[in-house]
């Protein structure tokens, strides 16, 4: 330890202030290990996070609904068949036109489509945390209140009166017989 509140460290040969504790503090780390795992900790941010272009439905959502091909759609039966030529340029006119149409769609309607949705699941969001989690936390606490209430009235009227009932209704003896 050097003077002037300074701490210098001869393995690394870098230079850090004195800390108050050992680990330094969350916004000024004295140690390496700590001051690094803050850099990377703040490169890897949520809404900047890196997406995959190749694989866009990684969770599948999407499966059974849009992998619609020519063959799902039109269909010829043995028999009824068209020229070759009029097959072979309807599945090119059906494959393009699906796949540029849906370009065109997505260019014109997905940002504000995705405007919307981030809106909605913003509210959904908001809604969630602020009003419908915390309405049923009070609700569980108050029915906690009013079950004790509920349970030590039972406990005091019901209990004894249906104990008695039980002990004069134990008494009761049934036989049955059968007379030839």
């Amino acid at each position: 330890m050097s003077g002037s509140g300074t701490k210098f460290l001869e393995s690394e040969g870098l230079l850090y202030t004195s800390p108050i504790r050992e680990q330094g503090n969350i916004y000024k780390p004295n140690n390496k290990v700590m001051a690094d795992e803050m850099n990377e900790t703040a490169a890897r941010d949520v809404h900047t996070k890196e997406i995959d272009l190749v694989n866009r439905d990684p969770k599948h959502l999407n499966d059974d609904v849009v992998k619609i091909e020519f063959e799902d759609v039109i269909a010829e039966p043995d028999g009824t068949h068209s020229f070759d030529g009029i097959w072979k340029a309807s599945f090119t006119t059906f494959t393009v036109t699906k796949y540029w149409f849906y370009r065109l769609f997505t260019t014109i309607f997905g940002i504000p489509l995705a405007l919307i949705w981030g809106i909605y699941f913003a509210i959904l969001s908001f809604l969630h945390i602020w009003a419908v989690v915390p309405c049923i936390r009070s609700y569980l606490i108050e029915i906690q209140c009013i079950s004790r209430v509920y349970s030590i009235f039972i406990h005091t009227f019901c209990d004894p009166l249906y104990e008695a009932i039980g002990l004069m209704l134990s008494n009761i003896r049934a036989t049955i017989r059968k007379e030839v």
